[in-house]
């Protein structure tokens, strides 16, 4: 048993979910006893065991489904082919018996990458720290990164080298403060070109660079280009222009996004120009 805790700390570690799998409760014969646990990785690895057949298959498909909503819950099965039982999930089984599983999911609530170290960036992390996320910075300039804090992990990379070489989850938020105009460009567009899916990029702009961004990616990718998950400019419209401040509006959107929060005045949704509405087109 200590094995799966152990292997579950390195998982969290590492950034990577997990769902502890717990047999909680037991009736008749089955293949495992109460108290035995599994604990398997957004990637599919498990260690660990609840019974073997497909008991244990089941549980690891249904882990996928508990990593996706990221909630915890219980459910039972009866180990009986060709019987059945109100609100329990019959199994091709033989042993006759019911067994409970409770699904633990263990993990951040949110992945979070922020491309560039500097003030905003700075600021940025360490609101985000104070919440349940896991926080990954990039930034090319050495000095930036060594004097790094917060960050869960960071990397001494060209920007958009990171993306080829680490990627992004799917379903992670994407913050791009880069210092500069072409180094922001760079990151939203390798993570277009590849097609990964984050459920949100944020760019922190002026409405200048936003038109010059926009008119520039759909000459590259097309009028039809998707960029409904594009925020920018970033954030809720609080109002301040501090670093702090900044950071946190940024967070504010990032929670809205998360937990599907409507009616919220998003900084890109204010802009007069109509033509900065690309998120309808």
């Amino acid at each position: 048993m200590s094995n799966v805790f152990d292997e579950l700390l390195k998982f969290k570690n590492q950034g990577i979910s997990a769902v502890l799998v717990t047999v909680v409760e037991k009736t008749g014969d089955g293949p495992v006893e109460v108290g035995k646990k599994m604990v398997v990785s957004e990637y599919d690895v498990a260690y660990g065991t609840v019974g073997g057949g497909a008991l244990e298959y089941n549980a690891r498909e249904h882990c996928k489904e508990v990593l996706k909503t990221r909630k915890s819950m219980m459910e039972k099965y009866l180990l009986s082919e060709g019987k059945v039982i109100k609100d329990v999930k019959t199994l091709p089984m033989i042993c006759g018996g019911v067994v409970t599983l409770f699904y633990e999911y263990i993990g951040f609530e949110q992945n979070i990458y922020v491309f560039g170290g500097g003030h905003v960036g700075q600021a940025l992390t360490h609101i985000l720290k104070t919440l349940n996320y896991h926080v990954t910075v990039i930034d090319e300039r050495l000095e930036v990164y060594e004097r790094f804090e917060k960050a869960d992990k960071k990397y001494h990379s060209v920007f958009a080298d990171f993306i080829e070489k680490e990627s992004i989850k799917e379903g992670s938020f994407v913050v791009v403060c880069t210092p500069s105009h072409k180094h922001d460009y760079n990151v939203i567009n390798k993570i277009l070109e590849l097609d990964l899916k984050p459920k949100y990029i944020g760019m922190l702009c002026s409405p200048k660079k936003l038109k010059d961004y926009i008119d520039s990616t759909k000459e590259n990718f097309g009028t039809d280009i998707n960029l409904k998950n594009f925020y920018s400019p970033i954030g809720l419209d609080l109002g301040g222009g501090s670093p702090e401040e900044i950071a946190i509006s940024i967070t504010a959107e990032i929670m809205a996004i998360a937990n599907d929060k409507k009616n919220h005045s998003h900084m890109r949704e204010i802009q007069n120009n109509i033509t900065y509405h690309y998120w309808k087109d």
